[in-house]
């Protein structure tokens, strides 16, 4: 009888549902890698033979959730993020269900919802994000607590630090009601002793990801833009076929002023149906072109507009298409792609207000708007030049004086001439104070970060404070946040 009862219950239990396990096989880490080289096509194959193979693997539901992710965050198409953000609960509760005595439990749930909380904040659902990246947090920092020697949960771990520690000063008393509380500058050091230890461990396939949080928050949320060279090593290290690398690549260069090197890193970027449709690599590239001033027509500015539904940076591009007809002296078109900024995109990020902002204004000045793209492509003397034999009597706007003294300022701050940087910042404070564009908040920053660089903390917090004092101002809350973050840094 009891010989039965035990094939009885062993026949029994063969008849369960078996827990999904957690086996990072060779299908796994072939998918993920593709995944990181946005090689989706691909990635989908490999899971598809892994359903086939291991269907009970958990990885299969995390991986899929990556090709959410990185195809959201790359399309930035809110219809698809529509389409797709209830995947985000299914998989959740297919994930509880899982192993839980593997250390891939409870980090593929807080994985999940890091992620979502990433892409709720890219498409403005701001509270719904706070509250994923909390539930991150626990998830995340319960598993730290089973598994302290768990890389994956380390990597996510030091992200939560950076992001937590870099939220916006306007956000801070919601944050801390939270309990999101951080350090950025610790989370990004993590983050690179991490990369130091892939290199002698099997989790090796993890490096590609670890990176592209190092080059992002290094530049996001530390503004760190004098670590150009430093991030272009790092990834140096990804595969040359990653089309992912040659985004960042680009999107560093672009971030840092390396107009040139963009160019060429975008160019060379992989092309092909296996990899994503990335329209915002076409948005830099023609920002990076139209910077040299060659005359060379905006056709992939063209491109982007046509291929990004719903995406940020439309009434931006049209602006710039704008912009280059007015210096070819082509008032039709100029005027047209003016209306084009008028009535479509949105205005949820900043850039697209102040595109909007300046197609409402008055026609620019050629020679300010030439110095601006020669600024903005890191060409300082060429800039510089734009503007010699000019003074503030040249223009009869006041927008124009201020912006004349604005950009002479940030030119003279880029190459080391802080005295001329100074006089000139404060020339465009005293003429810009009260109106309503940016250059004289952001000129009291910019003099606030000089002072700050040189450890004279009472000059710097008085500059932040006259930005703060300022307001009704185009990017009010970027300026706001960048005072409120250096006062903050210097202990006041």
């Amino acid at each position: 009888m009891r010989k039965f009862l035990s094939l009885f219950i062993i026949a029994l239990a063969a008849q369960l549902p078996a827990k999904a396990g957690f086996v990072f096989d060779n299908n796994c880490v072939e998918a993920y890698k593709a995944i990181l080289d946005l090689r989706i096509t691909d990635a989908n194959t490999l899971i598809q033979k892994e359903k086939q193979q291991n269907p009970q693997n958990g990885i299969i539901i995390l991986l899929e959730n990556y090709i959410d992710y990185y195809s959201l965050t790359a399309s930035d198409n809110r219809q698809d993020y529509d389409r797709l953000i209830d995947n985000r609960s299914a998989r959740i509760s297919e994930l509880e269900k899982s192993d839980n005595n593997s250390p891939f439990y409870l980090y593929s749930q807080g994985q999940v919802y890091l992620q979502w909380s990433f892409l709720k904040l890219q498409f403005g659902d701001f509270v719904s994000s706070a509250f994923d990246a909390k539930k991150a947090k626990g998830l995340l920092s319960d598993n730290e607590e089973k598994y302290p020697n768990f890389v994956p949960d380390q990597i996510s771990m030091a992200l939560i630090n950076v992001i937590f520690g870099s939220i916006p000063a306007s956000l801070k008393g919601i944050t801390r009601f939270m309990g999101m509380t951080g350090n950025a500058q610790a989370g990004v050091k993590k983050l690179e002793d991490i990369h130091d230890q892939l290199r002698r461990s099997k989790l090796g396939f993890y490096n590609s990801e670890v990176i592209f949080y190092i080059c992002t928050t290094d530049i996001n949320a530390l503004h760190n833009l004098k670590d150009y060279s430093k991030l272009i090593s790092y990834l140096s290290e990804m595969d040359e076929s990653s089309l992912l690398r040659a985004y960042l690549q680009g999107y560093i260069a672009w971030k840092t002023a390396h107009n040139d090197d963009e160019i060429s890193y975008l160019e060379a970027a992989p092309k092909s149906a296996a990899y994503i449709t990335a329209p915002s690599l076409d948005y830099m590239l023609g920002c990076a072109r139209l910077n040299r001033l060659s005359n060379d027509p905006p056709q992939l500015l063209f491109d982007y507009v046509k291929e990004s539904r719903n995406a940020k940076y439309i009434k931006d591009a049209y602006l710039k298409i704008a912009d280059y007809y007015f210096l070819q002296n082509d008032p039709g078109k100029y005027e047209y792609y003016l209306k084009m900024v008028k009535t479509h995109g949105n205005t949820a990020d900043e850039k697209d207000q102040q595109a909007l902002w300046e197609a409402n204004d008055a026609k620019p000045d050629a020679d300010l708007l030439k110095a601006r793209f020669f600024f903005d492509g890191g060409y300082y003397a060429k800039a510089l030049a734009q503007l010699s034999g000019k003074s503030e009597a040249s223009f009869t706007l006041l927008r124009d004086k201020i912006e004349y003294n604005y950009y002479l300022g940030r030119i003279y701050d880029r190459t080391g001439k802080y005295n001329d940087a100074i006089e000139n910042y404060q020339r465009a404070i005293t003429l810009g104070r009260g109106t309503k564009y940016y250059f004289a908040a952001n000129a009291a920053i910019s003099i606030g970060q000089i002072f700050e660089d040189k450890k004279d903390y009472k000059r710097a917090g008085e500059y932040y404070n006259q930005a703060l004092d300022m307001t009704g101002h185009q990017y009010q809350t970027d300026v706001d946040n960048q005072a409120k973050a250096g006062l903050k840094r210097i202990g006041q």
